[in-house]
């Protein structure tokens, strides 16, 4: 099933299989919250990695492999995870890692599926907030089920936006305290969650007119853009130009404000 080529009549697996995984990493999430953990860092104080993340994409992992034992996996806590196959999944077993180990209930596994190159599905779980998003390639984008769409908003000045801080950066032209300023200045709404993947989701389902963040992994977006795009939304890089999600910086909007943001982010505006 890892071969050079997934039969079309697998498709239904694949998806079948996706949802599987993002429910199970969903469940062992809850299984924590709240509880009693170990909790480590990674590469700063703050980067943080609990036994919920690890063992979230161990049931992620016998989820994925009960039906498709050759694929390609990229995972947060376990990297590559290198084969043939022309399926790679981008995994990040718990999003938002530093809210879970706060009790703070905004945070999700995320799963997105790239075949020959090209994200075709992705799904965002929140189980503390019930909420399923789901996106395949050209197939639109739900949540719980129900087709989602951006938002209308034309105006930046107007837009209710969210963003992300890297744990550490170099001070830097248009960093991310820059922009932040720059809006906050205007008495513009900016929300920070601490998790890319649900600003992506929220984004794609309205209650976000854009969302910009400076230094992602793959496994941060690689669901969540596909959502926003299938919702109608636009995503690049800071320089406008199309995301993959093997590229640091992010720009999601709605589309309408999407050319006025990217001229902030660059200092334009």
């Amino acid at each position: 099933m890892g071969g050079k080529k997934i039969p079309a009549y697998l498709c239904p697996m694949l998806k079948s299989t996706l949802l599987k995984a993002t429910q199970a990493g969903g469940k062992v999430l809850q299984q924590y919250f709240n509880g009693s953990f170990q909790i480590s860092s990674k590469s700063s104080v703050n980067d943080l990695v609990t036994e919920a993340d690890k063992n979230a994409e161990t049931a992620i992992f016998s989820a994925i492999r009960e039906n498709f034992p050759q694929h390609f996996i990229l995972s947060e806590e376990s990297g590559e995870l290198s084969t043939d196959s022309n399926v790679k999944w981008i995994i990040d077993p718990l999003d938002g890692t530093v809210n879970f180990a706060h009790g703070i209930p905004i945070c999700c596994t995320s799963i997105g599926v790239e075949q020959d190159g090209e994200m075709v599905m992705g799904a965002v779980y929140n189980p503390f907030m019930n909420e399923f998003f789901f996106a395949e390639k050209g197939k639109g984008a739900t949540l719980n089920d129900k087709p989602i769409r951006i938002s209308a908003k034309e105006d930046l000045n107007k837009a209710c936006l969210v963003t992300g801080f890297p744990y550490t950066w170099e001070d830097s032209e248009n960093n991310p305290i820059t922009i932040f300023e720059h809006f906050v200045k205007k008495g513009q709404p900016v929300r920070r969650l601490g998790s890319a993947a649900i600003d992506l989701c929220w984004v794609a389902c309205g209650r976000f007119d854009g969302f910009y963040e400076h230094s992602l992994n793959a496994w941060d977006a690689a669901a969540g853009f596909l959502i926003v795009e299938e919702a109608g939304g636009k995503v690049t890089d800071f320089s406008g130009k199309r995301y993959s999600p093997y590229q640091r910086t992010l720009i999601a909007t709605n589309g309408l404000i999407h050319q006025s943001l990217v001229d902030v982010v660059n200092g334009k505006r």
